[in-house]
This record gives C-alpha cells, sequence and structure tokens, in this order.
C-alpha cells in the first residue's frame, strides 16, 4: 500500500493518556497476555497507579513521547484513496521511525514493531524469492507458503500477520492481513488464491520515512524470541526447483505463487511442522528469574536506585547549583527520572516484580515522605493530594560517598521495555548515537574576492578565486599598495587611489566614494576594510580537529541557532528550537535528553517552510526552557553567542 510515498501532515505529541489507551487496544486486538495486577491497590485520587509489568509493554509497542500524524495515500488497482494515521516514536538510542499505521479502524505494526516486539503476530514464511516480490507490492498467493501445514492457529482470516523469508525465519520482513483461514489449510501445493494481502514490507515508503530525512533502518540479520527451535540448515536446497508464478497468468488472482516440482524429502517436512508464532509470549520465560523479591529486597533496590539517580545529577551537571533539576520536581518526575532509569532490572521478570506498588510506601508520595524523613530532601503537598520536592541535599554522605552499581545495558529485554535499566544510555543520561556531546566547534567566515578585485591579487600571486580571513587580506593588499607605490610621501597611513582601486572598491554610487574620489586617497584601514567588505561573504563550521579543506564551504554568512519560546492554548508555554544541524547536532536525541533534564515532553517536527530535499528539524520542549537547551548546546560546543533568542511570550526580542 505503501510503494508509493504517502503524504502524511505534520506530526503532533501524542498525549499521555491518549498513548495508553492506544497501547491498551493493541494489547486487546493482539492478545497479548499481561501479567495479572492485584486488585485494590489505588493511589490517593483512585486511579490504578501504572505498574511496570504493563507499562512495560506498553513502553515498548508505543513508546514514550510518541507522536501521531494523519496521512493520505492510493491503494488498489483503482488507486483508492485511502486515509489513516501513523504513529511515530523512537526506542532510547534510536531514530524516530513509524511503529503503527492506523487504517480502517485497524492497527498495523510496522517491521520496526516487530523487530523489537517479537511474537505479537502470527508469523508466517515463504521462499526468498517470492519474499522479494512481496516487496515489491505483491500479495502472497496459497502455493507460496512454506512449513506447512500446521500453521499458526491465530493466522485466521482479517488477522494481522508478518512474514519472514526461509534464509532468514527469525527477522519479519511483510506485515499483512491475512485473505483467507491460513490455519485451516491442510495442503497448500496446488492450491490457488491469495493468501495474504501485502500492506506494508522492508523497502517501502514507510519503511523509509525518517524525522531526520535519513533513509529506512537496515534489518537484523537474526532475531530473538520469533524463532525458538527453528532449524532452517537445508531448506534453501530444495529451491533449486521452486518456479515463481507472477499473478498475470491467472486474471483476477494477483500476488506470487510458487509451485514446487520436488518430491517432499522427509527433513523438509518435518521442518514444515514447526509452527511460528503460534501461541506466541510477549516475553521468553527464563528460568532464574521466577524468584521473587520480597518487600524488603523492593525496598532496598527503590532506595538505592534513587540515591543512584541523585549521584549521577550530582556527578554529571556539577556546575549547576540544582544539578540540572529544576524545583519544585513533581512526585511522577522523581520516579521517572531519578529511580527507574537506574534500576537494575535486566528481564522482563524483574520488571514486573520492582514496582513501586509492591514496595512498603505503596505509591510515589509515601516514597517521597520516606526520604524526607530521612532528611534527603524536602518535599510539600499541593492542592489535589500531589506531592512536590522543593529541595534535595545533595551533600548527603550517602549520596556522595554512593558506589555505583552496573546497570544492564539499553538493548536488554527489561532495560529497553520497562522503563528501568538503561545501562550507558542511562548513566549517561544522553543517547549513545549522540556523537555531538563534547564536541569542540569553530565558526569560521571566509571572504572570496568578486572579479573586479582580481588585479589586487595577481600582484601577490594570490588567486581570486580562493577562500580568505580577514586576516589573510590584508598582506594581499598591502602587497599591492607597495608593488605599486601607491603610499602618501607625508602621510603612510594614507594611500592613493589608482584606476583599478577606484573601478574596483570606489564606485561613486555613495556621498563617501564620491568623497574619497574626489580627495584621491583613502586610509589605509578604510581601504582594507572596504575591499573586505566588497568581497562575497562565505562561512564553515569546523568541528573538533577539521580543516578548512575538508569541509564544504557555504555561501552567505553563518547561521544561528533559533530558540523561540511562545505561548499556546491559551497560557501554556513551549520552547521552540531548530537550526542545530549545522553544528553537527542530532536533533532526536537532543530531544531525549531535554525530555529527561527537563521532565517534560518533547517532539521533533520538520521545521514549516523547510526544503523536503533537506528539511530542518524542530526540536520543542513543554514550558519556558531556555536555560536548559541553551546548556545543552554549550554541552555541544555551541557558543551563546551563536544562539538567537526571541521571546514571544512577552513580545520583545532578547
Amino acid at each position: 500500500m505503501f510503494k508509493k510515498k504517502p503524504n502524511i501532515k505534520p506530526l503532533s505529541p501524542l498525549r499521555s493518556s491518549d498513548r495508553r489507551r492506544i497501547a491498551d487496544q493493541i494489547i486487546a486486538d493482539l492478545g497479548i497476555t499481561v501479567p495479572s495486577e492485584e486488585a485494590g491497590d489505588k493511589t490517593q485520587n483512585g486511579n490504578d497507579l501504572a505498574t511496570l509489568n504493563v507499562g512495560a509493554i506498553r513502553n515498548s509497542l508505543l513508546p514514550d513521547n510518541s507522536l501521531s500524524a494523519r496521512f493520505t495515500t492510493t491503494a488498489g488497482k483503482d488507486l483508492k484513496q485511502v486515509s489513516g494515521t501513523v504513529y511515530v516514536g523512537a526506542h532510547p538510542g534510536d531514530e524516530q521511525r513509524v511503529l503503527w499505521i492506523k487504517f480502517e479502524e485497524r492497527l498495523i505494526p510496522t517491521v520496526y514493531t516487530l523487530w523489537r516486539n517479537p511474537m505479537i503476530v502470527p508469523l508466517l514464511h515463504t521462499p526468498d524469492i517470492v519474499l522479494r516480490k512481496l516487496q515489491g507490492g505483491a500479495d502472497l498467493m496459497t502455493p507460496g507458503l512454506a512449513r506447512g501445514p500446521p500453521f499458526p492457529i491465530k493466522a485466521t482470516k482479517g488477522s494481522v500477520v508478518a512474514i519472514a523469508s526461509l534464509e532468514k525465519p527469525s527477522v519479519p520482513m511483510v506485515v499483512g492481513v491475512c485473505e483467507i483461514d491460513v490455519v485451516s489449510l491442510q495442503e497448500v501445493r496446488g492450491a490457488k488464491g491469495h493468501a495474504v494481502r501485502g500492506e506494508h514490507w522492508h523497502g517501502d515508503e514507510i519503511w523509509a520515512w525518517s524525522a531526520g530525512g535519513g533513509t529506512g533502518g537496515q534489518a537484523p540479520t537474526e532475531l530473538q524470541g520469533w524463532e525458538n527451535n527453528a532449524d532452517v540448515s537445508g531448506l534453501t536446497e530444495s529451491m533449486d526447483n521452486v518456479v515463481v508464478e507472477d499473478s498475470d497468468d491467472e486474471p483476477g488472482q494477483g500476488g506470487v505463487s510458487v509451485q514446487q516440482h520436488v518430491v517432499e524429502d522427509s527433513k523438509v517436512l518435518e521442518r514444515n511442522h514447526f509452527v511460528g508464532g503460534e501461541d506466541g509470549k510477549p516475553y521468553e520465560e527464563v528460568e532464574m528469574d521466577r524468584k521473587e523479591f520480597s518487600i524488603k529486597e523492593i525496598d532496598d533496590i527503590f532506595w538505592q536506585a534513587l540515591l543512584y539517580g541523585l549521584y549521577h545529577f550530582r556527578n554529571t551537571n556539577k556546575e549547576d547549583q540544582h544539578h540540572g533539576l529544576k524545583f519544585p520536581v513533581n512526585q511522577s518526575a522523581v520516579i521517572s527520572n531519578l529511580v527507574l532509569p537506574f534500576l537494575p532490572i535486566t528481564t522482563p521478570a524483574q520488571a514486573a516484580s520492582l514496582n513501586i506498588k509492591k514496595t512498603s510506601w505503596k505509591n510515589a508520595k509515601k516514597f517521597i515522605k520516606a526520604l524526607e524523613k530521612a532528611r534527603l530532601l524536602k518535599s510539600k503537598d499541593r492542592d489535589g493530594g500531589e506531592c512536590v520536592v522543593l529541595d534535595i541535599d545533595f551533600e548527603d554522605p550517602t549520596i556522595t560517598g554512593f558506589v555505583p552499581y552496573q546497570l544492564p545495558k539499553k538493548d536488554t529485554a527489561g532495560a529497553e521495555s520497562g522503563g528501568g535499566g538503561g545501562g550507558k544510555a542511562a548513566t549517561a543520561g544522553i543517547s549513545p548515537s549522540d556523537d555531538s556531546v563534547g564536541q569542540k566547534l569553530r565558526k569560521v567566515d571566509l571572504y572570496r574576492p568578486k572579479e573586479q578585485l582580481a588585479p589586487i591579487f595577481a600582484s601577490s600571486s594570490s588567486s581570486h578565486h580562493a577562500y580568505y580571513l580577514p586576516t589573510e587580506l590584508r598582506p594581499i593588499i598591502t602587497s599591492y599598495i607597495e608593488s605599486e607605490k601607491l603610499i602618501s610621501d607625508t602621510n603612510k597611513k594614507l594611500v592613493h587611489l589608482d584606476p583599478i582601486l577606484a573601478n574596483a572598491v570606489f564606485d561613486g554610487s555613495t556621498a563617501l566614494d564620491r568623497e574619497v574620489l574626489a580627495k584621491g586617497s583613502v586610509p589605509r584601514d578604510a581601504l582594507i576594510d572596504r575591499i573586505l567588505k566588497s568581497c562575497s561573504p562565505f562561512w564553515v563550521v569546523l568541528r573538533n580537529d577539521a580543516t578548512r579543506d575538508q569541509v564544504k564551504v557555504n555561501p552567505g554568512h553563518a547561521p544561528k541557532v533559533h530558540i523561540t519560546l511562545e505561548t499556546r492554548s491559551g497560557n501554556k508555554t513551549v520552547t521552540k528550537l531548530s537550526g542545530v544541524e549545522t553544528f553537527y547536532i542530532p536533533p532526536q536525541p537532543l530531544a531525549e535528553e531535554l525530555q529527561k533534564s527537563c521532565a517534560s515532553s518533547t517532539s521533533v517536527n520538520q521545521l514549516a517552510g523547510s526544503s523536503p530535499k533537506k528539511p530542518v528539524m524542530e526540536v520543542m520542549v513543554q514550558g519556558p526552557q531556555k536555560d536548559a537547551v541553551i546548556k545543552a548546546l554549550e554541552r555541544r560546543g555551541v557558543n551563546r553567542q551563536w544562539v538567537d533568542v526571541i521571546d514571544k511570550t512577552k513580545g520583545k526580542k532578547k
């Protein structure tokens, strides 16, 4: 359906309540099993407190900070217009991608979602030669099904399924909808008709979409969870006798079929009985994780995670008075920013156990009150029962003397999906893919002489097509003045004008030019300044040890990073940031860091009016976050003078 590029409207942030609702709808539609929750556990305002077990699955399916946008495209032979919604998100350290497609009241996962969430839909298989046809937009015909019957029990008519090749049986490459009850098939050889209607595949325009304007992500070579007992060695031996039939052979059929003219050997038959994706669970069971933590152990883990969080902010933001935190900090931000990233979660089973509801405090408010009793912080209750942190004693011995423990890597199952762990990305507070942190930048203004100034540069054997620094132009001009003996005998600071200087530099268009031409002389510094202004300006931004001849020179004056504060929805302030690409800063990792440091929602969209071929991205942060944004830019080598701040909330420029 997305063989041609769809028209996607501007993205907008997805509200937390909508994200949870959509994630719950996905869980219900796909029949994903979630751990049961204890009845009766309520927060102070009567709502269920989100637990890590359910939150883990929600975040894995549709991460925090997800965006949505409407799209239109054409589908089918009659090019019928189709409209729907795309949901865009990014897991920690990854680029923003389209994760879900919604049309005709159906939610379709993309390959990016399937690569991170094994077994959420039934997995069918087909030979690689057929898969390549499917990636061109063809439908899968019934004879093209491999490794069955039997087929996954959830592969019924109207259900969403994934398709992988026999060569890479654990990597879904196509997503479609069953046109028939595949599970009821007793024989595929000799059968006719469509089996699966392709909706999305690796290589289409949805796969290729990127917030940064890049290409689609590469498919992994193997994935854990999709194939537990697959042994496909030797399967390709039977491919020598596989014939691919295009849909044109039978009118009205369409798609791709496979006809095999070989006798099935016993090994192939045995492997065909493997059912991929049947009765799949969201996570693999690990025997060692079945041990339950005691309440005391969970309390201790949460306490240590909080100390780790405070230790981390204290040591990574030493120059800031509040060590990167903006007070008051609400109770949800304390848990999400100071506790969850520092929980030693390595598996989904641990994610289910390490839950604030399973501590002796039962909720975040009582946890904060316990911290206040230990004199680690000061808190205050607000209207509605919410508790906020007013101050933290970062010099407490338990924080300064804390010994960090090892956190799981970001690509472990528990760390990636449960809001705990996070490895280096969590301890650093930044995305591991962001190499702009700590870089050294130099903005260099260059000048290229115009054609009429060529004789001046020829006297010193310098090219007028080259780019020069202001300090490099001065000796060239001095050399010309001395070679032509234009220095005044009575005043060494005066230069007599010759026809070249008079015509190329002072054209008589202004009163000052006419005055200089009438006198026939000009001060040396004024002459050099005037020649500099008559040259064409260029600029480069040099990163680390780069030199001018290693980067492309850009015409005009160097742009600045633009920070705009404006009011939306009456009284809500947002901070917008654009132009960071010039300074080698990727927008998405920057937005992720700002989300954590500001405890606010962020989004990344294409700046209105920027070229689609070379888009400029705009990062939006909820709240007046100018100081936090500037601090993040300075960590990436951006000088404060290169930043232009406009405060539209007060109607004046700062």
